[in-house]
């Protein structure tokens, strides 16, 4: 069967662009790419444990069975939620089978169509599609100015009509403690006051900031203590814990409406008991894992102190997360220069456009407690040579 002809012309824009993706085949690079930013899922410990704890409960079974609805709600999973929520001092968590079935799940169900979203515009894609499954009305503001989001609150405070009415409307702000594509942080401090000011619920993504901020990893919003003052916050397991699926903390009435209302957790079929547990054991390794994950920390200091040395700074989105984003227009620009640093043998990756703004293709940096510092600069002196 001959391939549609309207599809094969997208695909040949993207190759005429330099932004067909592929997928990457695995290497032996230093590892600059990942999201595995202390090392969990090449933790050895956590592999045997999690092999452990399964004998132990005498939990042999290779798959859910079904969703959680119908049978696939097994024993790991009450006690995953249990440790989860106890941890990020909550009073649920709810298992997502990952990030994006959080995000969709969250945000088709929960606004309803007579309230407002308003979402940073570098907001996940997960987010922004979860949005666009939504009945409530979405608009963005711009990336961390709280300016414009005040505004935007007040005008749509002093322009409701009967239809939309603000005495039975709720108003969602919503953003990410870590930007994945540029790795800054928005000022929480700030944003929760907006949010309190105008009785808004605050929706965080802390996907990124998961084992990189607090002492044992939390992540920032209860690093900062503000935890009681956010609605709901979206925790991915897949960067800094090292395996798979997400989990939604909040209120118990919060997990109760998911589990009615969230259609990406109710029809589909549940994570694997070895899955659950992995992630288990990953949150119990965090609490004993302080010494690697201040590791990271040195490593972010060191890169921007480097960068700052060489005269990269201005290339480089101001972060002090794990993700480090070097600014280089042009597909074909960015992709000669990771090109030469992975002939050098760092795994860098180029992120092109569509995926961020045409402009601002970039080279995108994920440090990790398990680089050296003498990796750190080899490749930002790397990347001085190649880049001026």
């Amino acid at each position: 069967m001959n391939f549609p002809k309207n599809l094969t012309a997208k695909l040949d824009i993207r190759k005429q662009n330099s932004a067909l993706r592929k997928l990457p085949l695995p290497n032996n690079l230093i590892d600059f790419t990942s999201n595995d930013y202390i090392g969990f899922s090449r933790n050895k410990a956590i592999f045997e444990k999690t092999h452990q704890y399964l004998l132990d409960t005498n939990c042999l079974q290779n798959g859910a069975t079904g969703s959680r609805l119908i049978s696939g709600n097994h024993k790991v999973y009450q006690e995953a939620e249990n440790y989860i929520a106890q941890f990020h001092q909550s009073e649920s968590a709810l298992i997502f089978n990952s990030g994006y079935d959080a995000n969709v799940g969250f945000f088709s169900s929960v606004p309803q169509k007579v309230d407002l979203i308003l979402y940073d515009e570098l907001c996940h894609a997960s987010i922004r599609d979860g949005i666009g499954m939504s009945n409530a009305k979405p608009y963005k503001f711009k990336h961390n100015d709280f300016e414009d989001l005040e505004k935007k609150i007040v005008n749509f405070n002093g322009n409701c009509n009967d239809n939309f009415n603000k005495n039975n409307s709720i108003i969602y702000i919503v953003t990410e403690t870590v930007f994945s594509m540029d790795g800054d942080c928005p000022n929480m401090e700030e944003l929760v006051a907006v949010s309190e000011k105008y009785g808004c619920y605050l929706v965080v993504d802390e996907a990124h900031s998961l084992g990189v901020f607090g002492s044992i990893g939390e992540g920032l919003v209860q690093m900062l203590g503000l935890h009681d003052q956010v609605f709901a916050r979206i925790i991915t397991f897949g960067k800094g814990l090292g395996c798979h699926g997400a989990a939604i903390v909040g209120s118990q009435e919060l997990k109760a409406y998911l589990v009615n209302f969230a259609r990406s957790f109710i029809y589909t079929t549940g994570l694997s008991p070895h899955s659950v547990a992995t992630i288990l054991v990953a949150y119990q390794s965090l609490e004993i894992e302080q010494a690697t994950i201040r590791k990271l920390r040195e490593n972010i200091i060191h890169f921007n102190q480097v960068q700052h040395l060489l005269g990269l700074k201005l290339m480089f989105v101001r972060s002090k997360s794990a993700i480090q984003s070097a600014i280089i227009p042009g597909n074909q620009n960015v992709k000669s220069i990771a090109n030469q640093l992975q002939e050098k043998g760092f795994d860098v990756k180029a992120i092109l456009s569509p995926t961020v703004p045409e402009g601002q293709e970039r080279l995108r940096f994920c440090l990790h407690s398990y680089n050296s510092k003498q990796e750190i600069s080899e490749v930002l002196g790397l990347l001085s040579t190649f880049a001026f």
